[in-house]
């Protein structure tokens, strides 16, 4: 159990830059974007195919990144000058990755098994540098020793890579354009009477999105050690899943909380699946409905919290008035005073 806690854990961190992609066009641009699907793949492929002809994984990694921001880019081109509709133009990219991923690929299934990634590098510093024995060592001291982990490597090396990309992507949501691209996605019409450049804006915002799901397609393919053409397949309702699940536990005040939230939910997501098919009843191949069960309960229980609240609230201010309706006329307006101060 502490390994599957762990393996999920390390996977929740790498897919919480898909989660943060997601966010950033469902939550901040307010464009229903099904690229993710493909894009996921196509960044999985680009630095599998590449790693496999020699190329050195963080190159291979960066340069999926891009091709990742290349396919949102071409969304946000069908939408803006294509004026197709939002919701189809996703569509389609995803429909045409799936070729142009076949084409990079040239196979449906690229293994990574006897290569040298990402992973596998930082794995060997973290083992050179005698991480993994120090973490072994405090956790066995504290009775912890059975089912440790392989290597710590690969998480520290992610978790620094992810609170990277956090950081970055609230500072670039306070510039300027980033502004902007908020803007746009809570009232377009309003940001082009100011003279705000709209199209640009969502092409932007798509281009970036996709290149961060794609780079995390490229890591989970390193991780896992081979790139599919199919596992990109409801790739966007995980996302969605975890802005929602983090939304819904940490809450959304400012910019900088509902993106630590992401990557919160996303970690809670992976973990919660780990857990759930350990149940005995529960196969592999009913990952994709616990994954739609997790999003139905994440979407129902806050409205059923909020229905609560504000029963109990009701309740509330109806036995106080009640009790206001029993104290004599000449001392009803310093009780009532009282009532809406406490309120």
């Amino acid at each position: 159990m502490p390994t599957a806690v762990f393996g999920a854990f390390e996977s929740g961190i790498i897919y919480a830059i898909m989660a943060l992609g997601v966010y950033l066009s469902f939550r901040v641009l307010d464009f229903p974007d099904l690229t993710v699907d493909g894009s996921f793949v196509t960044g999985a492929a680009v630095s599998a195919t590449m790693i496999v002809s020699g190329v050195n994984p963080f190159i291979a990694t960066l340069v999926a990144l891009a091709a990742g921001f290349i396919a949102g880019c071409i969304t946000g081109v069908l939408h803006t000058f294509g004026k197709i509709n939002a919701l189809l133009s996703g569509i389609l990219m995803m429909i045409a990755l799936y070729s142009i991923n076949l084409r990079i690929m040239g196979k449906s299934n690229v293994p990574l098994l006897n290569t040298d990634t990402a992973m596998t590098s930082m794995s060997d510093v973290s083992n050179k540098i005698g991480m993994d024995s120090f973490f072994n060592g405090i956790f066995s001291a504290i009775g912890l020793g059975d089912n440790l982990p392989r290597t710590w490597g690969i998480l520290i090396f992610m978790i620094v890579v992810t609170f990277a990309i956090k950081f970055l992507t609230d500072k670039f949501l306070q510039t300027e354009i980033g502004l902007a691209i908020r803007a746009t996605g809570d009232n377009k019409r309003m940001i082009r009477s100011l003279s705000a450049n709209t199209n640009l804006t969502v092409i932007l915002g798509l281009g970036l999105s996709n290149a961060m799901v794609a780079f995390s397609g490229s890591l989970i393919a390193q991780q896992g050690g081979f790139a599919d053409v199919g596992m990109g397949i409801g790739m966007i309702i995980i996302g969605l899943a975890s802005v929602i699940i983090g939304e819904a536990l940490f809450g959304t005040k400012t910019i900088a909380r509902t993106t630590l939230a992401v990557i919160g939910g996303a970690i809670i997501y992976r973990i919660v699946v780990t857990l759930a098919l350990r149940v005995d009843f529960l196969e592999p191949g009913d990952m994709k409905l616990i994954t739609a069960t997790i999003v139905i309960l994440a979407l129902i229980m806050p409205k059923f919290i909020d229905a609560s609240k504000e029963k109990k609230r009701k309740a509330r201010r109806k036995a106080e008035h009640m009790i206001v309706s029993q104290i004599p006329s000449d001392r009803k307006g310093e009780a009532d005073a009282g009532i809406k101060a406490d309120s």
